[in-house]
């Protein structure tokens, strides 16, 4: 019997080339958790690869309260929100995320990416326009797809290319702006009080991912809303528990009647089994300790503000960056390749970003900084860094004396 599939896909060659090159750097398998060094493939490496923006994932207090609701609870809902998958852990976490997002209400969804292909589709019709940033995440863009209305995307983080795009579908129904609240690949932050006074001149809805930016900016992480004092302009804002909060799942958050019908038709909610005991109480611990404890959040943008110094004097092109995420533009896909397949070699990990993440002319090395990391740990990745720049004929000028 001929195979159809295995026909259609046997030109994919792309995959196997980059293994016999030994320059194929994806699905690493990890032997340890994943603080500020990590074992990958059996060899400890220094992590500057994780979302893990505060270093929670092995905080003893998100330790404990995973392990404790793993042994009240189970090891799954083994359902749905919807029916059978929802527990007072997970009604808990709902009303404390609302309450720290500054909402009236919060829904939490598998992921952060279920929150985002439920909410747009659910929330549109036909008639309507979604406008999106050139540079949003992929999810955002999955979601606006997955809806009957219109999508147009503007320039990134361009209010005056956004005010166009308002201008020329005056007429739809509904007009909702989803942005990055932090952009994921860039590192920078979303001009948002422009694109509020921009969207709200049109008579549009706002919706802000804040995927990036809770527990990283705004009052003790509250995201990027708060970070202008934004929130009651803003008609939506998401999350995911996977960053910062150190667990796994997503949420959205916003007014009692909007999280009310979102709840009860977004497919990708419905359809979806709830994250696990484990997961909600983890997130739960981390937003108790994002609450109480500021510090964390503080020592993190000491160690940005550390590094990025030291790569502007490096040479090597950061682009805007101004967050802990630093992007470092390689331009091309093979350098990007050589350039993580031989920093891990020297005991670095960080991950490469290539299309269709970022256009293929913006290949670049994400960079991304924890609470946890040391001054020390910082200095020697960017010292590897720079050692293996030269050596690729990446560094584009020379050091500052």
């Amino acid at each position: 019997m001929t195979n159809f599939l295995r026909s259609r896909f046997s030109k994919y060659q792309e995959v196997k080339i980059a293994k016999e090159k030994g320059a194929y750097p994806f699905f690493r398998p990890f032997h340890s958790k994943q603080g500020t060094v990590a074992n990958v493939q059996g060899k400890d490496v220094l992590m500057f690869g994780s979302n893990s923006y505060l270093g929670l994932t092995t905080h003893p207090k998100v330790l404990e309260a995973s392990e404790n609701a793993l042994r009240k609870y189970g090891a799954s809902c083994a359902g749905s929100r919807f029916l059978n998958g929802t527990t007072d852990l997970h009604l808990q976490l709902e009303h404390e995320i609302a309450e720290f997002i500054g909402k009236e209400k919060a829904l939490v969804f598998s992921t952060g990416f279920h929150v985002n292909i439920g909410t747009l589709p659910t929330i549109t019709k036909k008639d309507d326009i979604i406008l999106l940033d050139r540079m949003n995440h992929a999810s955002l863009y999955e979601g606006a797809k997955m809806s009957e209305a219109s999508n147009a995307i503007y320039r990134h983080n361009n209010a005056s290319s956004l005010d166009k795009k308002l201008t020329y579908y005056k007429d739809a129904d509904l007009k909702l702006v989803a942005t990055d609240g932090i952009f994921s690949m860039e590192g920078n932050i979303v001009n948002l009080p422009e694109i509020v006074k921009t969207a709200k001149s049109h008579g549009a809805a706002v919706m802000v991912d804040c995927a990036h930016a809770v527990g990283v900016i705004g009052d003790h992480g509250k995201g990027t809303a708060d970070h202008f004092g934004l929130t009651d302009e803003v008609d939506l804002i998401g999350g995911t528990f996977s960053k910062s909060f150190a667990s796994l799942g997503g949420f959205i958050a916003g007014d009692e009647q909007t999280i009310d019908y979102i709840q009860h038709n977004a497919r990708s909610l419905i359809f979806s089994a709830s994250i696990t005991p484990a997961s909600t109480a983890a997130a739960l611990a981390s937003l108790n300790i994002m609450k109480s404890d500021d510090s964390l959040r503080l020592k993190l943008w000491e160690n940005t503000r550390y590094a990025l110094g030291r790569l502007k004097e490096s040479g090597f092109d950061i682009g805007s960056a101004e967050t802990p995420i630093i992007p470092i533009y390689i331009k091309d896909n093979d350098l990007t390749f050589k350039f993580v397949t031989r920093l891990f070699e020297e005991g670095l990990f960080v991950n490469p970003v290539l299309a269709p993440a970022v256009p293929p002319e913006d290949s670049l090395v994400r960079f991304s900084l924890m609470a946890t990391h040391t001054f020390e740990q910082i200095d020697s990745a960017i010292d590897m860094m720079e050692r293996v720049g030269k050596e690729l004929g990446l560094i584009t000028q020379q050091k500052s004396a």
